[in-house]
């Protein structure tokens, strides 16, 4: 049984983000890379959130060389060639993405030649995973933020995360001063907890946008709303920043979705930085990276959750972990995956319950993803 053929499909996937009158069009980054064995049988992993077509030339034109002929169950091995083979000196980016969607693609052949899902195969720790909902986004209004709040409790979930900051640093050349910006978001913050009370929890996400100062600063005028965590507050996940605002804050911090290197997780837990590490399968080397990061979680005594979308690839870590918590239920990133895969479990009161079929549980619609492939590559703007 060995690796016969391995290969990229990048995508730029549309996608509408709200409803009615505010909803906003856009588009998502996505490469599905396949690995077929020589008896036929293919896994299928995936990346997202950076350029598509820049991970499927990795893949397609450098990595898949080094794959055809292995033993698909040797993921250590397979990992450990990418790694020399794609990040020597430590680097990151592209290629994390690129090894991220390669070892899924393994572990899900993992869980079809065993015939168990590879929740279970992880150590099955749980059958259903705890969800939040990633509803807030930046072109909402207060109130269409408010009302987009009561909606998602009144499908069952009581954990909703909303984003501040709104690229902040990226754009402070606009005129945009980021003391502007921090002030509109604390009246942001207010409005939802205003409209969804004091039992449901609240997270909020800088997604790397704001330096120190305005970091803490915001995070000093919303600590009474009770914050479940302040996730990428910081430019970089800048650590001595880090550190330094989690010695000014009781609001948790929490960090790591598009770390690409298991010691930036290192130095984080070494540093104290966080409170929260966040992995993100489908970026931070897959599987087989996510599971040592999880394991020095443990051993810091400190939480580890799924930041940075992709629930279903996330969920097997998170069920299949003793250690594992919280999954994101990033409303866009669902809709995208929805146009890619069929069997998509969808969370009921906040829960998402794991598949017990073989691999993860799910496959690509071939048919939908050859029409989707054939649209024009995102050039940069699949990010939304």
């Amino acid at each position: 049984m060995k690796i016969a053929s391995v290969r990229a499909t990048p995508l730029n996937l549309p996608v509408t983000m709200g409803q009615g009158a505010r909803a906003k069009s856009t588009s998502l980054s996505l490469c599905l890379v396949d690995i077929e064995l020589d008896d036929g049988r293919i896994g299928t992993g995936m990346t997202a959130i950076t350029e598509e077509e820049v991970v499927a030339s990795i893949v397609n034109d450098i990595a898949s060389h080094a794959l055809v002929g292995l033993d698909p169950l040797r993921h250590e091995q397979a990992w450990d060639k990418l790694y020399w083979l794609l990040t020597p000196r430590g680097q990151s980016g592209y290629a994390s993405h690129a090894i991220a969607a390669i070892d899924l693609a393994l572990w899900d052949l993992k869980g079809q030649i065993l015939g168990q899902p590879v929740w279970r195969l992880f150590g099955g720790a749980r059958p259903k995973v705890p969800v939040y909902a990633t509803f807030g986004f930046a072109f909402f209004d207060r109130e269409e933020l408010a009302a987009a709040a009561q909606g998602w409790v009144a499908r069952g979930f009581r954990r909703l995360k909303m984003t501040v900051g709104h690229h902040g640093l990226q754009r402070r050349d606009e005129p945009r001063p980021l003391a502007d910006v921090i002030a509109e978001d604390v009246k942001r913050i207010e409005a939802v907890r205003s409209a969804v009370g004091p039992d449901v929890q609240i997270f909020i996400d800088a997604n790397c946008s704001l330096d120190y100062f305005h970091a803490a600063a915001l995070a000093q005028r919303i600590e009474h709303l009770d914050i479940a965590f302040f996730e990428e507050p910081v430019s970089q996940n800048d650590i001595p920043n880090m550190v330094k605002l989690r010695a000014k804050t009781r609001i948790p911090l929490a960090a790591g979705q598009n770390e690409g290197l298991a010691s930036r997780f290192r130095d984080m837990l070494v540093a104290q930085a966080v409170d929260v590490v966040q992995p993100n399968a489908c970026i931070s080397g897959g599987y087989t990276q996510c599971l040592r990061i999880a394991g020095m979680a443990s051993a810091f005594n400190t939480q580890f959750a799924n930041g940075g979308a992709w629930p279903h690839h996330n969920m097997h870590l998170h069920a299949g972990l003793a250690n594992g918590s919280l999954v994101e239920y990033h409303s866009v990133a669902v809709e995208v995956c929805k146009q890619v895969f069929d069997g998509l479990p969808e969370p009921t009161e906040g829960m998402l319950a794991l598949p017990d079929v073989p691999g993860l549980g799910f496959r690509p619609n071939r048919e939908r993803v050859a029409e989707l492939a054939k649209r024009p590559g995102s050039r940069g703007v699949g990010k939304a």
